[in-house]
């Protein structure tokens, strides 16, 4: 068995190196959420729709832990509304995300089961983001 490849095993496996990955981002900028048709465009709309939403969160939680240090300043006696804040957001994650699995479930193992999945994170963390947004705001949480 001759392990050496040939120019043209050589030229092709290089070819598909340089063109594989722009091709893959060509079919990712044809993506139309709007009008998924397929379970694979689906399950993808689905997870950048969780990637946005969690980019929100973030932005949000850096304004609400502020918030929290502030308080924390202001009542140096009784601070811990960061700490709090914290421990929350910590047992919230753990609450979405096993939540969200246990939402999966309903089609274990299918295609459809990132769907339902990454649709339940993206539900829960934008009204988590809206729950800090109030927090910030300082109208409850």
């Amino acid at each position: 068995m001759d392990l050496t490849m040939t120019w043209n095993q050589i030229l092709i496996f290089s070819t598909l190196l340089i063109f594989a990955p722009t091709s893959l981002l060509r079919a990712e900028e044809k993506r139309d959420c709007a009008n998924a048709m397929t379970q694979v465009d689906m399950n993808q709309c689905a997870h950048t729709d969780f990637e946005e939403a969690d980019k929100e969160l973030n932005v949000i939680w850096e304004a609400a832990r502020e918030r929290a240090r502030k308080l924390d300043e202001q009542h140096a006696e009784m601070k811990g509304a960061e700490a709090a804040l914290l421990a929350a957001e910590r047992g919230w994650i753990a609450y979405r995300d096993g939540h969200c699995e246990l939402g999966g479930w309903e089609a274990h193992g299918g295609s459809m089961e990132p769907l339902l999945v990454w649709n339940c994170k993206a539900e829960l963390t934008q009204e988590r983001t809206k729950q800090l947004k109030k927090f910030v705001e300082g109208s409850g949480y």
